[in-house]
């Protein structure tokens, strides 16, 4: 009787962990870029800071923004229970920085995935509109190990400067994900968007029939942290809007949301802090 019990009991916890939903812990984080005029907030000084904090919060799926070749190459090595995925603006691969995805391989399998740039020509490199600079989205489409389940992570770092490049993008990324989004597939679109929540061009996604929703707006549980994400090397974020935002689609429940504001010797390890966001899987709907 003991031996058929046994299994049994297992066979109910694990219908049990299924009908619940998968967990996953998600983070977007803007890591700055390596210039030397940051003095002792250059990268060489806090790159360590940055490792430790993914090592600590060890988010299962994260995307990073502003990432030179350098210190993609620095995480890589720092951070051998991750894979990377995702090329540079300036040339698809290996020039200028990355908005790249990371996810733990004891997670996810890694399916497919890409890259393209927010203009009216996204097969090649170039800048759209009224933008500063180019910009990019790297998406992967990934496969919870163990499971039928499957993420399309899109993650993207939006213009700085240009309002009209904003909105555009804003457009380009409700048609793109509406194209290629599958029945079923669980959607979540991390990135710094340089755009506060009441924005037009936020508005415009989550208004959108893809069915976003901001994670800090329907956490279960009271957002943790300061509303704002821009610290600006800061201790204390420069306002209380936040610009880098985790958004999930209407079968992702999110029970709990945090803007992780650590501060070490009085400095911060980014002019960003992290956002991460713990959420479950749900039924398709």
């Amino acid at each position: 009787m003991r031996r058929l019990l046994v299994p049994l009991f297992a066979s109910l916890a694990l219908a049990s962990v299924a009908a619940a939903g998968t967990p996953l812990r998600l983070m977007t984080y803007n890591i700055r870029l390596h210039v030397d005029s940051d003095g002792v907030n250059a990268w060489p000084y806090r790159k360590a800071w940055v490792v430790a904090q993914v090592e600590w919060l060890h988010p299962d799926l994260f995307g990073m923004q502003e990432v030179l070749p350098g210190q993609k190459s620095d995480l890589i090595a720092a951070l051998p229970g991750y894979r990377f995925f995702g090329g540079g603006r300036d040339d698809g691969k290996d020039k200028g920085e990355a908005s790249p995805l990371a996810y733990d391989p004891q997670r996810f399998d890694f399916v497919e995935g890409g890259l393209f740039w927010l203009s009216p020509t996204p097969e090649r490199p170039s800048k759209g509109w009224d933008a500063a600079l180019p910009r990019i989205a790297t998406w992967a489409r990934l496969r919870v190990r163990g499971t039928r389940e499957d993420v399309l992570a899109i993650n993207t770092h939006w213009d700085h400067v240009g309002d009209i490049a904003r909105r555009e993008a804003a457009a380009q990324m409700v048609r793109w994900i509406g194209a290629n989004a599958r029945h079923c597939e669980h959607v979540l679109y991390l990135g710094d968007f340089n755009s506060g929540i009441d924005t037009p061009q936020m508005r415009a996604l989550l208004a959108s029939p893809l069915g976003l929703r901001n994670a800090r707006a329907v956490t279960k549980t009271p957002p943790f942290g300061p509303p704002g994400t821009f610290n600006d090397f800061q201790t204390a974020p420069r306002d209380d809007i936040a610009i880098d935002h985790v958004l999930v689609g209407r079968d992702v429940d999110v029970e709990r949301y945090a803007v992780f504001t650590q501060v070490i010797d009085g400095r911060v390890p980014s002019d960003h802090f992290p956002v991460l966001v713990d959420v479950t899987l749900g039924t398709c709907r």
